[in-house]
């Protein structure tokens, strides 16, 4: 008899995963407690854009099950929990999703069943807040009637390279047994690595993207130290790049709901056994700033005109994702208005209406349909928007002496500045 497993969550981390796995013969079920996400699931339709509709077509036809019914949860002899783990305003962890998925799973939990998290956490939560969860609501005790495992996500969502086959797995179980069921489970998909317990597995997954953050927050302060110098930062890492153990990063925003988010799990643990860092902070402190750094040099360079009209180009938190959860073009957008200038939004892989009501800003459907810009923002530089701009089109949009800032420095500066446009990147 085949084993069954139940993905509790249906985002970019829990959706990939379903299709992987029940691809590999396994019996899985795929839970969300979203009715609209499973109605457009059940239909082959994925709108976060991470699974294309001919392959989640073809797992649904092969037996792949989406429901949003938490009775199917009892069917499992696995289940794995995928559900974010957002802060809240005070920059605090935000537990809600958790421990509301560890509830509901409590209750629906078969005897003798593996519960697996993959969703990013501080040291010793799983056990310390998520176990005490599913023994009170399952009634059940924990060891004997059910099992509990950590297996981070790694997924890095708009990639299609290193996608989640391609991606070592760590995995801990909560004893030798268990462990030895999530290796054989995840070997189906990937490479799969043991740590020595949960906790450790726990922390491995939260400073992989602190160290991201705090090598992003480097190349930020770089830039701005550079900048006053007056020199480039592109053509300093350059440079410095030709030497072996040099690792480039480069400056640009950091958004999304992975990077920015995570330190402060590690900073809430931290705190809580007495002690206060300070590294972790100094960087999510930059990077938070870069925003209104970028909108003060281009206000700087307008200072001249009465109520600049500004295009800023690419609105999700990343390069060729649909999410729009914490990105860092909100915030420029919203000193920008508040100085009084005219913004105006462009990002091909959102609806308009959609991105007009999360910016409050008036938004175009194409480039070509709007010039008299006296500033460009490529703030993220989607391929789709990439394949739409040349240096014919992007003069088109702009007034005489107007301002293109290339967060990223994707442009070509030189043939840029022979049209005399004024070029500023990062």
């Amino acid at each position: 008899m085949k084993e069954k497993i139940c993905i509790v969550g249906l985002g970019y981390v829990g959706l990939p995963l379903a299709i992987k796995l029940s691809n590999t013969g396994l019996d899985v079920i795929g839970y969300d407690l979203s009715e609209k996400r499973v109605t457009e699931l059940m239909k082959g339709t994925d709108s976060t854009g991470e699974i294309e509709d001919t392959i989640l077509s073809a797992a649904l036809k092969k037996g792949l099950k989406i429901t949003s019914s938490e009775k199917d949860i009892v069917k499992a002899d696995y289940v794995i929990i995928t559900v974010p783990t957002p802060i809240t305003s005070s920059k605090h962890p935000d537990l809600t999703h958790i421990k509301s998925a560890s509830a509901t799973v409590g209750k629906n939990l078969k005897k003798g069943a593996v519960v697996v998290y993959e969703s990013t956490v501080y040291p010793g939560l799983t056990e310390d807040i998520c176990v005490p969860i599913l023994s009170k609501n399952s009634k059940k005790k924990y060891l004997v009637d059910f099992f509990v495992g950590y297996s981070p996500e790694r997924i890095n969502p708009g990639d299609k390279i290193h996608t989640i086959n391609k991606v070592v797995k760590i995995v801990a179980g909560c004893d030798k047994k268990t462990t030895k069921k999530l290796i054989k489970l995840y070997s189906r998909i990937t490479e799969v690595y043991e740590a020595k317990d949960i906790k450790t597995a726990e922390a491995a997954k939260v400073i992989e993207n602190i160290q991201r953050d705090l090598n992003i927050a480097l190349m930020n302060e770089l830039s701005e130290i550079f900048e006053r110098i007056g020199l480039d930062t592109h053509e300093v890492l350059e440079a410095a790049s030709t030497k072996w153990n040099f690792h480039k990063y480069s400056p640009g925003l950091v958004g999304g709901h992975c990077i920015p988010i995570d330190p402060y799990y590690l900073v809430h643990k931290a705190r809580k056994i007495g002690y206060k860092p300070q590294v972790i902070l100094a960087g999510r402190s930059i990077n938070d700033y870069m925003p209104y750094r970028i909108a003060k040099q281009v206000l700087k360079s307008l200072k001249t005109a009465k109520k600049p009209k500004i295009l800023v180009i690419g609105l999700t938190y990343k390069e060729n994702v649909k999410d729009l959860r914490t990105t860092k073009t909100k915030d420029l957008i919203k000193y920008l208005k508040k100085q009084g200038t005219d913004v105006i939004g462009y990002d091909p892989l959102i609806e308009r209406e959609t991105a007009e009501k999360y910016f409050k800003i008036r938004c175009i459907q194409k480039l070509s349909v709007e010039k008299g810009f006296d500033a460009v923002i490529l703030a993220v530089p989607h391929t789709k928007v990439m394949a739409e701009i040349t240096i014919k089109s992007l003069t088109q949009l702009l007034k005489q002496d107007a301002v293109v800032y290339d967060v990223k420095g994707i442009l070509d500066r030189e043939k840029i500045l022979t049209k005399g446009i004024r070029y500023f990147r990062l």
